[in-house]
C-alpha cells in the first residue's frame, strides 16, 4: 500500500506539469491570435452604429451620476455617525443627572 503512495506522489508532479505546459500553449496560442489584423466582417462589427448612438451611455454624465451617489453615501453615514454620537451624549447626560439626583 505504501509503495502505491509513493508511487502515485512521485507522478503527480509529473502529471501537473504536463497539464501546465499545455494551459500555457493555449494561452500562446491565443495571445498570437490578438496580432493578427481583423477581417472585414469583424471591422464591420466594430464600426459605430447611429441608430445606437441614443442608447449609449456619455462617460462625463455617468462620471457626474457616480460622484453624486459617492457624495449621498458619505452624507448619510457622517449623519448616521452623528446620531450615535448625540445619543450617546444624552445618555451620559441621562446617567449623570440620575446619580446626581439619587
Amino acid at each position: 500500500m505504501a509503495f502505491l503512495l509513493n508511487k502515485t506522489t512521485i507522478l503527480s508532479p509529473l502529471r501537473s506539469h504536463s497539464l501546465h505546459k499545455t494551459q500555457e500553449d493555449s494561452l500562446s496560442l491565443s495571445r498570437r491570435g490578438f496580432h493578427i489584423q481583423p477581417g472585414s466582417r469583424e471591422n464591420a462589427l466594430l464600426t459605430d452604429d447611429p441608430s445606437l448612438k441614443q442608447f449609449k451611455s456619455h462617460k462625463k454624465s455617468v462620471w457626474r451620476l457616480k460622484r453624486v451617489g459617492e457624495v449621498l453615501t458619505i452624507v448619510v453615514v457622517a449623519g448616521c455617525c452623528y446620531e450615535i454620537y448625540v445619543k450617546a451624549i444624552m445618555r451620559e447626560e441621562a446617567r449623570k443627572q440620575a446619580s446626581g439626583s439619587a
